[in-house]
């Protein structure tokens, strides 16, 4: 129990590794040593392949957005997409290839394989921010030529730039001509529908909304007119009775004699007129002042009824004082009086007529207002009907005004944007690093296959020198023998060897370390060279 417990406490048996070491050395250094040759020399055998990259920042409009904003796409990533489709497209490459002589050497030198070619050598690596939003991008090119790397990375960097100004100029300059197609639709219909409300305006003059205060102010004016010349119709048609009787009166005047006071037939009913327009006067005067028409011809009319007076009081002392006969005097007074110009019967005929006359007139305009007014009633009791008619109308041209307003700002908005693109002062593309010039190959990595190779000829070292241990069936300690035998081993006989023999082990030794500092050393300097050369 206790020798369990010994031999599990052992562990690693050092010495038993050591030993196989010294054994196995040059099965193991040689195999190393050729593994690492193989693929380092593979590095060099393979054909270089140059990366030329440059580094594209997404610069945002100088503009500030609340001065002018922006009319394309905002979405860096989807346009960036975009132009990059556009730019690995057949066309664009095969321009390239052709311009540049790529892939000359082609196995297969048709179009769309060397197409393929350039697209699967052409590499895009988005940059992006802490918000995850697209601050720059790579562009990079792998080709066997460093200098022809450079060239095709330039072209492509350069096709980003103008591509990305193209297509955002393109954007705008759409967006601004369907902004003005649709504002010029917007204007013909804003146009019909003024057409529409002008013509219906024409059609329905007065019976408009915005007429109704106008309206009822001259229906008041009219009515009132109407009133006053109702007024004056009849006052005429007074004048008149009054006219008639004074000629009735005038004529039998001509053939009565005076009265028992010697006062003439007529003169009581021309005092009574006189009386009462004078009152009439009066009555005026307290509400007019003296320019006022009716003043003026109320005053007229009395002017002209005293004189009336005074002309048949001269008349009638013309009579008396005629010595013929009384017949003959009266029908010449009488005669005399129809043909006279200044004779009362004359000038009383004369008004009866201008009297008829003002009739007549004050007739018209009465039926001229009562036409009028019955006019503006009218018009009033359409306004309703009208003023929903016009709503209808309005509420169209509205809404038309509204959008024609909003897609006029809007074509303003967008025209300052496609101008300010126009200018290069939006979100463009801008070169911070310009395209390299590979001076080691981005394929192979020398260096790493440095480490490759060493990896790879440990292994196969390991796996040689331990096939070779597991081959050979030669016992080299105690324990192996003990593991044979069944029985303990009682005494050792110590090795006793010849002198040839131990300069064979020394000379192998020597050979062993001899090897190990030619595989290092070896493995040290293709190491550096890797790394120097590339």
């Amino acid at each position: 129990m206790i020798d369990d417990l010994e031999e599990k406490s052992e562990g690693i048996d050092v010495q038993y590794y050591v030993a196989i070491v010294r054994r196995r050395h040059l099965q193991f250094l040689i195999p190393v040593f050729l593994g690492w040759a193989v693929v380092w020399g593979a590095s060099w055998i393979v054909p270089p392949r140059y990366q030329s990259t440059t580094l594209i920042l997404v610069e945002h409009p100088t503009m500030p957005k609340d001065y002018v904003t922006p009319n394309v796409d905002d979405d860096v990533q989807d346009r960036l997409q975009s132009i990059t489709q556009q730019i690995l497209s057949r066309t664009r490459l095969l321009r390239i290839i052709d311009q540049l002589d790529l892939y000359a050497d082609a196995s297969r030198p048709s179009g769309d394989h060397k197409v393929d070619r350039m697209r699967k050598d052409i590499a895009i690596e988005l940059v992006r921010d802490a918000r995850n939003e697209i601050t720059a991008f790579n562009v990079s090119y792998s080709s066997r030529d460093p200098h022809l790397a450079q060239k095709v990375t330039s072209e492509l960097t350069n096709l980003f730039i103008n591509e990305n100004l193209e297509v955002r100029q393109q954007q705008s300059e759409g967006t601004t001509r369907f902004l003005e197609s649709q504002l010029e639709s917007a204007r013909k219909t804003l146009s019909e529908q003024e057409d529409k409300i002008r013509q219906f305006k024409a059609q329905h003059p007065g019976e408009l909304p915005a007429q109704v205060g106008s309206n009822l102010q001259i229906l008041a004016g009219l009515q009132s007119q109407l009133q006053t010349e109702q007024d004056a119709l009849n006052t005429a048609k007074q004048q008149r009775v009054y006219l008639e009787s004074l000629v009735n009166q005038y004529r039998s005047m001509q053939d009565a004699p005076r009265s028992g006071g010697n006062t003439p037939v007529g003169l009581p009913a021309v005092n009574s007129e006189l009386d009462r327009l004078r009152t009439q006067l009066a009555d005026l005067g307290s509400h007019y002042t003296d320019r006022h028409p009716d003043v003026r011809k109320l005053k007229q009319q009395i002017a002209d009824t005293e004189k009336m007076r005074d002309r048949i009081l001269a008349s009638l002392k013309a009579k008396d004082n005629a010595h013929t006969d009384p017949n003959n005097a009266s029908a010449s007074v009488e005669s005399s009086d129809v043909r006279d110009p200044s004779s009362p019967m004359f000038q009383l005929q004369g008004q009866v007529q201008s009297n008829r006359v003002e009739i007549a007139n004050r007739e018209r305009g009465v039926s001229d207002l009562k036409a009028r007014v019955l006019e503006y009633q009218s018009r009033l009791n359409q306004e309703p009907m009208r003023e929903q008619q016009l709503s209808d109308l309005t509420r169209g041209y509205d809404q038309s005004k509204a959008n024609y307003d909003d897609l006029l700002k809007k074509k303003n908005e967008s025209a300052m944007a496609t101008s300010m693109e126009l200018l290069q002062q939006g979100e463009r593309f801008r070169v911070i690093d310009p395209p390299s010039l590979p001076a080691k190959p981005d394929f192979p990595n020398r260096l790493k296959f440095c480490g490759i190779g060493l990896g790879f000829g440990l292994a196969l070292g390991l796996a040689i020198a331990a096939a070779f241990e597991m081959i050979d069936d030669r016992i080299y300690e105690e324990k192996e023998l003990q593991k044979l035998l069944p029985v303990t081993v009682l005494a050792e006989i110590p090795s006793v060897g010849a002198a040839a023999d131990i300069k064979a082990e020394r000379r192998r030794l020597w050979l062993g370390w001899a090897t190990a500092a030619f595989v290092a050393a070896t493995i040290l300097v293709g190491s550096a060279f890797s790394y120097l050369r590339g």
